[in-house]
């Protein structure tokens, strides 16, 4: 029987607070990829021949490679599946003696659907491993010196025998990984850290690779000189800047006019007016790119009010959008940040702890749905907030664990 404790609230030690308050005065704008707070940067404007001050050529190209990779492992476990590994020992790492494996986990947070239904993808794969006697959750609630806390206290718990991290955010969660890694075997996931420490660091293929997907699907769908509405969540967002970097670049090559690039703060009613206004300024609209699906209803709902119809347009894997793609019969494409991500953390652990190599970067496919796919990812019943490419279908307590707030 595994054990799992989630702690939420924790008095921070004073030497935590100490360094917790030196790190956020010097990295007071190291922004979380998917949490608009603090974001100041707009991608949007042009820096040189660059997208943005975020774009690195390099990091594009290689991207854009990746996503046209075949990857190694099981068909039917994308999170078990490697893109071009460089695999590294753990041999130090093996755990020794008899008893059961003790797993910690420094979350930066649940604040939003996404990181749910990972957490909940995480926990369902902890129970599948019956090696797992303990596995204890620390919430950081979205805050850096909660983290740093947070971390030092489980590296410093001779009970863990690895420790799985998914930083608030990247530059001011550094020192206090870089502590941890020389104490226990560190996983590191989802965001990363500006250190390699960690055994693996296991993350998709990323937002180039997303944000290509999406702007290639409105190339080939709009015709010519069509018009394209860009909606994006926040300006200075490292993941996001890197969709928008991509589509823009996409779009550049094209005979299409993005003719509005807006920020919806990921509100609905700011999506709709947005799309309205668009609407009746520009006469009409011809294709809609999102860098991220959370508002891609409202944005539908949009162009139904005005009493046209939905252009082509790009979403994500959220129930409610894809509901709404299949009763309404939309020419979409939804690409992805899977939440299957988060099953792969607890997989590299039990390998590393019993000696088995793990990719120094442990990259995962990036799944896209397309309307050849559409029936396979919309699963009934489920929430209107659910992610569809959980990886979660045949786990134990699917689908109701899923459909618990």
């Amino acid at each position: 029987m595994t054990h799992i404790h989630v702690h939420r609230r924790r008095a921070l030690a004073p030497a935590a607070v100490l360094i917790a308050g030196a790190l956020l005065a010097s990295c007071s704008s190291d922004t979380p990829p998917d949490s608009p707070a603090g974001a100041s940067q707009s991608g949007s404007s042009e820096q040189g021949d660059k997208p943005s001050k975020f774009f690195e050529q390099a990091e594009y190209d290689r991207q854009l490679a990746l996503d046209k990779e075949t990857p190694e492992g099981p068909a039917d476990k994308p999170w078990e599946q490697m893109l071009e590994p460089k695999m590294t020992d753990t041999a130090q790492y093996r755990k020794k003696g008899s008893g059961g494996t003790h797993l910690c986990f420094s979350n930066a947070g649940v604040f939003n659907p996404w990181r749910q239904v990972g957490l909940k993808n995480m926990k369902a794969e902890v129970k599948l491993h019956k090696e797992i006697s303990d596995f204890t959750v620390l919430d950081a609630q979205g805050k850096d010196d909660k983290q740093i806390s947070d971390i030092q206290e489980l590296a410093g718990n001779k009970d863990c025998d690895a420790l799985i991290v998914s930083p608030n955010t990247t530059a001011t969660l550094t020192p206090a990984v870089k502590e941890a890694c020389g104490k226990l075997p560190v996983i590191v996931f989802d965001r990363g850290v500006e250190t390699d420490c960690a055994v693996t660091f296991v993350n998709p293929i990323g937002g180039y690779g997303y944000g290509a997907v999406a702007a290639d699907f409105l190339v080939d769908e709009v015709k010519p000189k069509g018009k394209i509405l860009a909606l994006r969540i926040s300006p200075g967002v490292d993941v996001l800047e890197t969709r928008w970097s991509a589509a823009k670049l996409a779009f550049d090559k094209s005979e299409l006019d993005v003719v509005d690039a807006k920020f919806t703060d990921g509100d609905p009613a700011k999506t709709k007016s947005i799309v309205s206004d668009a609407i009746s300024r520009h006469g009409s609209i011809d294709g809609v790119w999102m860098d991220s699906g959370a508002t891609a209803v409202a944005a539908v709902e949009a162009f139904e009010d005005a009493g046209v119809d939905v252009p082509p347009i790009t979403g994500e894997d959220q129930q409610d959008f894809l509901e709404v793609w299949k009763d309404k019969k939309l020419t979409a494409i939804a690409p992805t940040y899977p939440t299957f991500q988060w099953r792969t953390p607890v997989i590299a652990a039990l390998r590393i702890l019993d000696g088995k190599q793990v990719p120094k970067e442990w990259k995962l496919p990036q799944p896209t749905v397309t309307q050849a796919n559409l029936d396979e990812y919309l699963q009934n019943g489920m929430p209107p907030l659910h992610y569809a490419m959980c990886g979660c279908q045949d786990m134990p307590g699917y689908p109701e664990d899923w459909r618990k707030k």
